[in-house]
């Protein structure tokens, strides 16, 4: 995959009108914004549009938008009200359910240099999941540059991100797509070893190209979460009733043998964290019971990584030059059960290997932690830093111009 992409700093703007695709899908409660991470993440990428005299014209999308109530909670109003906050300038809202409509045309044709506006929700038009044609072209005769800074989207060809780069003439990335290209992309293409990764979470399903691509990469390929049940059943191992995924045992077995012939190390859990049941409510106080992982008892299910796992999946990390983890340990939600990814993340925190946290789960786990400060990337993308990971070609990343 190429990922040698020409960014913000490769283009002079000044004057010219820049379509800037930011990720302002954040949580709303009652018009409140719950959590600005992505608002702040994207203030780099602005304020250097801004500061080079560009006439700055933001999008994103929010949420999905299926009901006709959609259009009234899912708009993009409280974004444009705390950015201008953040910015200390006015981000003037264009309130056009057609999102290209007369309020955003009017806006793009009074700008001054360095002013921003900031369109409606993409996915108030329909075609936008599609990309479908009409749209991306309303996008393009508002601009003549495009910047992407989304990569939460990267992996998805909308009129937004891919349809729009198709019809300017200069589409590049902004900061926040560059980061995730030299960590995510270069991390895997071409790591600083030893490289370690770690996969954690539910199910196997989801991280099966993840998991075939990293073995080929990787030095040293650690297992946790729920998926670690299935592949101690394919090595032999009553599981109880933890987590199976009974049509992907043969695929484990495979993982195991290419793993061998590859030379490389694949470790797995070696004690577990059992309870009766899945805990309800998520966070509710449960008695735990600490088993060898050949050993699960019929009526328990694992639930976290033990103590001896922590032990030698931490020391695994510790020689480690690269470290990329995606997923949690065990169900972290639960503060008896979280001590395995707590422990992942303490060693990924200690250790002075270039550390990425794979977006998603493990994202949250590090920030609640406070160990966000102590990694040296913690991507924006769940689904998009997974097809990274797998090897995969991104369409939003392949849509920006070659250096």
């Amino acid at each position: 995959m190429g990922l040698n992409k020409k960014s913000v700093d490769d283009i002079n703007v000044k004057g010219l009108r820049v379509l800037c695709r930011c990720d302002f899908n954040v949580p709303l409660k009652g018009g409140v914004i719950t959590d600005e991470n992505r608002l702040v993440a994207a203030l780099p990428t602005i304020k250097k549009l801004i500061a080079d005299g560009g006439k700055v014209i933001l999008c994103s999308h929010l949420g999905k938008v299926k009901t006709e109530e959609d259009y009234t909670t899912k708009t993009l109003a409280p974004v444009a009200a705390r950015l201008s906050e953040l910015l200390g300038q006015e981000v003037k809202f264009a309130a056009d359910r057609e999102v290209v409509g007369p309020n955003a045309k009017a806006a793009v044709e009074a700008m001054q240099d360095g002013e921003v506006i900031l369109l409606e929700n993409t996915r108030f038009r329909k075609e936008e999941t599609k990309n479908g044609e009409a749209f991306a072209k309303d996008l393009a005769s508002l601009c003549d540059v495009f910047v992407n800074d989304a990569f939460g989207t990267a992996h998805r060809a909308h009129c937004s991100n891919v349809g729009v780069s198709a019809l300017v003439d200069t589409a590049v990335v902004g900061y926040l797509m560059q980061k995730e290209i030299d960590f995510l992309g270069n991390a895997v293409e071409n790591p600083v070893r030893p490289f370690v990764a770690i996969l954690g979470g539910a199910k196997v399903a989801d991280k099966l190209n993840v998991i075939s691509n990293l073995l080929e990469k990787c030095d040293t390929l650690i297992i946790g979460g729920g998926m670690a049940y299935t592949f101690l059943k394919a090595k032999g191992y009553e599981i109880g009733t933890s987590l199976l995924d009974e049509t992907k045992v043969d695929y484990c077995k495979e993982m195991m043998e290419k793993a061998e012939s590859l030379g490389k190390q694949l470790l797995l859990p070696i004690d577990t964290v059992c309870t009766a049941e899945f805990p309800n409510p998520i966070d509710a106080e449960i008695e735990t019971v600490v088993v060898d992982s050949d050993a699960i008892p019929a009526d328990k299910m694992g639930m976290d990584i033990g103590p001896k796992t922590i032990e030698l999946y931490a020391n695994a990390v510790k020689s480690a030059k690269t470290v990329v983890w995606n997923g949690p340990m065990g169900v972290f939600e639960n503060p008896i059960l979280a001590a395995g990814t707590k422990a992942v993340a303490a060693a990924l925190a200690e250790t002075d290997a270039t550390t990425i946290i794979g977006g998603g789960d493990s994202a949250a786990a590090v920030n609640q932690l406070g160990y966000g400060a102590k990694m040296s990337h913690i991507s924006t993308g769940g689904g998009a830093s997974l097809e990274f990971l797998e090897g995969k070609e991104l369409p939003g990343v392949a849509a920006a111009n070659d250096k």
